[in-house]
């Protein structure tokens, strides 16, 4: 299996340097992974440097918690695409969907048509680590229906990562059209494979280069 065809090369730490950047970049040119994931404010810096490189560009929206105000999220979606970014991975409003409010469900159309009308796709970050079984088949349902084009495990701030019992549960769950990028706590190879097998479209890691080894 070629698993660089679905690693998002990640850095999303706090303390990311210009030369992080640059480094992330030339590495997803030299191990053709499928993409990299940085942080909005280094978007410009990040499609500069990938030039016409077959990578996509990836960053995040209402990063990490996902209790931001609707209109800050769809801000970060739309700069993100103005600064050269190719898809948004969204923190959807656990707050808001604990208290199972409406506004979850209007909060991810909303993001998931602005991103559209740019032809740009749709992640959002469910944080598996805080749900359910129930909760989790209740996201991936809202996430569907709302027009997201993928859902991703967890942003790596949360207490676990991705699992191969929540990949099985979410495939089943999802239609054909809807992705999966399993996120946070992948290391090693062995990880890696199990969640592709289980169902994953996308790995979001920082380990990319261990992964392939």
């Amino acid at each position: 299996m070629n698993l660089a065809k679905y690693i998002e090369h990640t850095n999303l730490t706090p303390t990311l340097t210009i030369e992080a950047i640059d480094k992330l970049v030339a590495e997803a040119k030299q191990y053709n992974f499928f993409g990299v994931c940085v942080p909005p404010f280094w978007v410009k810096r990040a499609h500069r440097e990938i030039g016409n490189a077959p990578i996509t560009l990836v960053s995040v929206a209402g990063f990490p918690l996902g209790y931001n105000m609707t209109e800050t999220k769809l801000d970060d979606i739309k700069r993100a695409i103005d600064n050269g970014a190719h898809e948004v991975d969204v923190v959807w409003n656990i707050s808001s969907f604990k208290t199972n409010l409406e506004w979850t469900k209007i909060e991810l159309a909303k993001c998931a048509k602005l991103s559209h009308d740019y032809q740009r796709l749709l992640k959002v970050i469910i944080e598996t680590a805080y749900l359910n079984d129930d909760e989790i088949i209740q996201a991936c349902k809202l996430c569907a229906d709302t027009g997201a084009d993928f859902v991703k495990t967890s942003t790596g701030f949360a207490p676990s990562g991705a699992k191969v019992e929540h990949i099985k549960l979410m495939r089943s769950v999802l239609p054909p059209a809807v992705g999966i990028k399993a996120s946070g706590g992948i290391k090693t190879k062995e990880q890696a494979l199990a969640m592709v097998e289980a169902g994953a479209d996308r790995l979001g890691t920082s380990s990319g280069i261990q992964l392939l080894s």
